[in-house]
């Protein structure tokens, strides 16, 4: 691989990983919003740290 080609493949693996951390702030803010999905997380976890207590 040359020089160049190496510098173009790390600014595209560069630009792939920056639209995956876009891609999961834009799914984390929509889940934040989702009062449903958070009343269920909130659920979950009540849930989950009872069998913790009990065990």
């Amino acid at each position: 691989m040359s020089r160049s080609e190496a510098i173009r493949k790390s600014i595209l693996d560069a630009a792939s990983a920056l639209r995956r951390r876009e891609a999961l702030r834009t799914e984390v803010a929509a889940l934040e919003a989702d009062e449903a999905d958070r009343r269920e997380m909130q659920e979950v976890a009540s849930l989950m740290e009872s069998l913790r207590a009990e065990g």
